[in-house]
This record gives structure tokens, C-alpha cells and sequence, in this order.
């Protein structure tokens, strides 16, 4: 067996750089250690179906029959806000504004610091530059032009929350990087420097200048390459400051979790939450709008509370729905609950203590829409498999 040795360098040598790497060494060593890793993998905080369920031929008939196609492009180019680096110029005259870039990208400027959550500036959300789910608005500014950064945090290591281009990108910056345990593994073959990076479990936090972040709880999955191990953690995120205290949710299905987090933690005066990208096929790993907004309530202890900022949605298409529904769906929410809803073009800051962006603006463009029936599908064969390279179901 002396000679397997050599082999597995050779096929790791192979294997796509932006397959980023699997942990190792005393990183491996520490994630055996944590209190959510059992049978060789990370565990989520509640059961949870990770993998698709229901038929493959079903979802495929869902998925490429022409009408549902049409709903999931705009019929005309998504509205970028054209001064964002002028807005973005003068600071927050409250202490805390966010910036939505698109999709689940957010610069937060709270408290005199600023921090970029899930930074993707790539064109695809995919290992290869030739495939993969693409973008369906521009970037509103260039990375190069943002300015500097306090501390980038990562969610989880899918190709839509971790984009290689943009990190090697920062990794030419002095920012700090807060992202869940095993994640560093791939940010240091990219070029970011351990001593850079503060890599957490959850209910752990690291002081980054007057800002608190803690990685707190989600109900999703990791994994880039062929083979998912597991051996990276998915978290969201708390970050507090001297006066303001933000939660970015990352990627999750709803669970019990997010009222223990804004008991321990909230109220916030604002949450980015993930409601996009749903489907009756993965139940578990992704909120709908109507999840997300419960979310919210849980993270404000039950009532109406802060801004809730939606995420993760009008830029990429992942999943069956139309591109505009989450938008839509969370404005009737947020009017149902009397819950402020920002609803940002890309590209256009606010302050939640402010004005709030409320204008429909995907409405001119959207083809109509509908609120899907959500079917707790049962797990049944054959199962989907990776529906696309984003690293997402």
C-alpha cells in the first residue's frame, strides 16, 4: 500500500482550485473536538433532510418546463442603484447602515467599522467560469473600489456564499476573516493568511476592532468539491458594536434555534434573512418567505422589531420559483406581521433607523408570480442529485 500514497497527492494535486481543500492537521483535530461534530461529520441543530427528496423526473418536469423557465428571468435588466460609492462615501448619520450588493452579499457599516458579509463579486456561482448559475444584474460597484474592510464573514463554503475570484481579491487586502470552523482550510490555500483568519464554532466570538462576531446556529450543509465530507461547519452570524447589533443568517432551513439566538443576543436593529432559493423539494435547508419572517419574529422575541432585510434572492436562479416571488412574497409578510421590510435595489444603501426603501421595484419587470403550496415532500427513490454547480439545492 506504500504506493497509494503518492496517488492520492497526485489526484489532489488534480483537483480544481476552487475546490479550495479539506481541512487538516490540528484544524481537523479541533473540529473532532467540537460538541457538533459526531459520526465523522458536522450535525445540524435539529434533524434535517440535506439532500433533496422526492423524484428526480418530478423535479426536472418542475424545473425545465417552458412557462416556469420564463418566470425565473426578468424581462428586462434588474435595476442597479447608479451612486452607491457616493452614498456609501459619507458615514451613517444613525451609526448602522447595510448595503445589499445582491443575493446574500451585505456591507454593514455599524459603529465605525464595516463589515462584508458572503462577499460573491463573481460572474457564476460554480467552480468553472464557463458553466453554472449566472448572475442576473451587474455588480453595483467594483470590489476594487469599495474601500477598505474591517472583517469579511462567511456563512458556509457553497459556491454562492464563497466565491474563489473575490476572495483572492480581499486575500490582497489587510482585512480579518470570520468564518465557521474548517472554512479556513480554504481561504488559506487561496492565499489568506492564518494569522488573518478567525475561525469559530458556534457560540464562539472574536473581537475584531469595537465589533463582537459570534457564530450562532444554522440548519444547512457544507461541501464544494465531488465529494462532501462534512468537515466544514455553516453557521450565522451576530455581530454587535457599541451602540448597534446586526444577525446575518447565512443560509438555513426554520428551526427552534433562532429564538434561543435572539435570547441570547437580540432584539437586533436589523437581520439579513435568507428567502430565496426555497422549494418543496428541500424543505429543511431553506426558509421561505413566510419562514424568514417568523424567523425574524423569533430573533425580535416575538413581536415586531427592527428592519428585516431579505437576502438571498434576484440575483441567481437555484430553485424552481420565479426570480421575483421571495421579493414579493416578503413584502405581503412583512405587511401581514407589521414588520419593516427593506426592500433595496442592489446597489442602494439605507439606514434602518432611516427611511426604508419600500418601492416594489422588480414589479415592472417580473413575469407574474405566485405564492407556491409547500408540500412536506417524504423522502423517497430515486433522490436528486446535484441539481446544479452552485453547490446548492
Amino acid at each position: 500500500m506504500t504506493g497509494s500514497r503518492p496517488l492520492r497527492a497526485g489526484l489532489r494535486a488534480l483537483r480544481p482550485e476552487a475546490f479550495g481543500a479539506d481541512p487538516s492537521g490540528e484544524r481537523m483535530e479541533r473540529i473532532r473536538r467540537s460538541p457538533h461534530f459526531a459520526d465523522g461529520v458536522f450535525q445540524n441543530p435539529v434533524g434535517t433532510r440535506e439532500r433533496p427528496s422526492g423524484s428526480a423526473l418530478e423535479f426536472a418536469k418542475i424545473y425545465f418546463r417552458k412557462e416556469e423557465r420564463v418566470r425565473r428571468t426578468p424581462s428586462a435588466p434588474i435595476p442597479v442603484h447608479p451612486t452607491t460609492l457616493a452614498d456609501i462615501a459619507r458615514p451613517p448619520a444613525t451609526g448602522l447602515r447595510l448595503t445589499w450588493m445582491g443575493h446574500s452579499s451585505v456591507l454593514a457599516e455599524i459603529d465605525g467599522h464595516r463589515v462584508l458579509f458572503d462577499p460573491v463579486w463573481g460572474d457564476r456561482c460554480s467552480p468553472f467560469p464557463f458553466a453554472g448559475p449566472k448572475r442576473l444584474h451587474a455588480v453595483p460597484v467594483p470590489l476594487a473600489a469599495l474601500g477598505p474592510v474591517d472583517v469579511v464573514v462567511i456563512s458556509h463554503d457553497h459556491y454562492d456564499h464563497l466565491d474563489l475570484p473575490t476572495i483572492k481579491a480581499l486575500a490582497a487586502t489587510d482585512t480579518v476573516f470570520a468564518v465557521p470552523l474548517g472554512v479556513g482550510a480554504h481561504l488559506e490555500r487561496w492565499g489568506v493568511p492564518a494569522d488573518r483568519l478567525r475561525e469559530l464554532d458556534w457560540h464562539e466570538s472574536t473581537k475584531v476592532g469595537g465589533l463582537t462576531l459570534t457564530a450562532t446556529p444554522a440548519r444547512h450543509f457544507c461541501g464544494r468539491g465531488l465529494r462532501n465530507t462534512q468537515h466544514t461547519l455553516w453557521a450565522s452570524w451576530v455581530v454587535a458594536g457599541d451602540e448597534h447589533r446586526i444577525y446575518h443568517s447565512g443560509d438555513t432551513g426554520y428551526f427552534p434555534g433562532f429564538a434561543e439566538i435572539g435570547a441570547a443576543h437580540g432584539p437586533f436593529d436589523a437581520t439579513m434573512i435568507q428567502i430565496g432559493a426555497y422549494s418543496e423539494f428541500w424543505p429543511d435547508i431553506h426558509m421561505t418567505p413566510e419562514e424568514g419572517m417568523r424567523a425574524h419574529l423569533d430573533l425580535q422575541g416575538g413581536r415586531p422589531h427592527g428592519v428585516l432585510l431579505p437576502i438571498h434572492w434576484g440575483t441567481f436562479n437555484l430553485a424552481p420559483h420565479a426570480w421575483s416571488e421571495p421579493g414579493e412574497w416578503t413584502a405581503e409578510e412583512g405587511e401581514g406581521a407589521g414588520q419593516p421590510v427593506a426592500s433595496p435595489r442592489p446597489g442602494e444603501p439605507f439606514e434602518p433607523a432611516g427611511t426604508l426603501p419600500v418601492d416594489p421595484w422588480w414589479r415592472p419587470i417580473a413575469h407574474p408570480w405566485r405564492r407556491p403550496k409547500v408540500v412536506d415532500v417524504a423522502p423517497s427513490e430515486p433522490q436528486v442529485g446535484d441539481l446544479d454547480l452552485a453547490g446548492e439545492r
